[in-house]
């Protein structure tokens, strides 16, 4: 597997981006080692919030949340998946699979031994996150769930999923600035979308951002089904506290949250909220908003 890796100069002066990098190893399925690389806020002993990015963002996304979470006491981790971000590149498309991801996430948790966990998921941080809460469920606490899925292929996906879909594999030059821009409702400044573009200093560094929206299970035969149909019977199950905090304004998932609901005992008598004023990338939209509402979550009795 060839690797690559961002040069850390791409990294420094970042608009709100004070935070120290901490890296660990994981394994690909050749053999091959990758550095992940994840921020670790807060004090030590504090109960873990995970912060989970989507597609094609990276931990950048978290940077209005982690001092609110941090500051409250809780032991704030956000890392960066493979392909994404400070952490390491794979430069094949083949080298990315559903799978691929959920090993080396899943990896990642196991190493920092991370248990009670409150994970917040949003975009593909959902369709791997909540897999490995269903499959490692006794290191999970509580999950908060925003403008994400877990599909199964079974369903039918918004026309607008398919279009975004077809453009991410056809466009000639990747703009993941202007995806994230395109995905909010609220301007974002330019440094900032710099910022977003800033992991990837040319167009073969994109190879992770470009596959994950083709690798999402549209259809009942994707290679992920199985799995996410097995997750999907755990969840059904799952009595611990989740609660789904989605945004007004998000054509992909809307209506996401009424599945959760549906589905998963732990949504029971749970506050859930709909955040106003967000598009898809509610983090950069409204998150000092969603920060309060998780640690708010947090401190009040189950």
């Amino acid at each position: 597997m060839e690797v690559l890796r961002t040069p850390e100069q791409h990294f420094e002066n970042l608009p709100d981006y004070p935070f120290e990098p901490n890296y660990l190893e994981v394994s690909a399925e050749d053999g091959t080692s990758l550095r992940m690389h994840y921020l670790a806020e807060g004090p030590a002993d504090g109960p873990v919030v995970l912060l989970l990015h989507g597609e094609p963002s990276w931990s950048y996304l978290y940077r209005i949340m982690i001092p609110i979470l941090a500051e409250g006491g809780c032991r704030t981790l956000a890392p960066d998946l493979v392909g994404f971000g400070r952490s390491d590149k794979p430069a094949s498309r083949d080298d990315h699979s559903y799978q691929a991801h959920v090993d080396w996430l899943t990896q990642w948790v196991e190493q920092l031994d991370l248990t009670d966990i409150t994970l917040f998921c949003q975009d593909w941080g959902g369709l791997l996150g909540l897999r490995i809460a269903a499959e490692h469920p006794e290191r999970f606490a509580r999950i908060v769930a925003g403008n994400t899925m877990l599909p199964t292929g079974d369903q039918p996906f918004p026309e607008a999923f398919f279009k975004w879909q077809k453009y991410s594999q056809e466009v000639d030059v990747f703009p993941v600035g202007q995806v994230i821009r395109r995905g909010c409702a609220q301007e974002v400044a330019d440094d900032v979308i710099a910022a977003y573009d800033a992991p990837f200093p040319d167009e073969s560094y994109k190879e992770g951002p470009r596959v994950m929206p083709a690798l999402v299970p549209t259809s009942s035969d994707n290679p992920a089904t199985p799995a996410n149909r097995k997750a999907w019977e755990t969840l059904g199950q799952w009595d611990k506290p989740f609660l789904t905090t989605f945004s007004d304004s998000d054509p992909i998932t809307r209506g996401g949250d009424q599945i959760f609901q549906a589905i998963v005992p732990g949504t029971k008598g749970q506050p859930h909220t709909i955040i106003k004023e967000g598009g898809h990338f509610l983090q950069e939209d409204q998150g000092e908003t969603l920060a309060k509402i998780i640690l708010d979550w947090m401190q009040t009795p189950s």
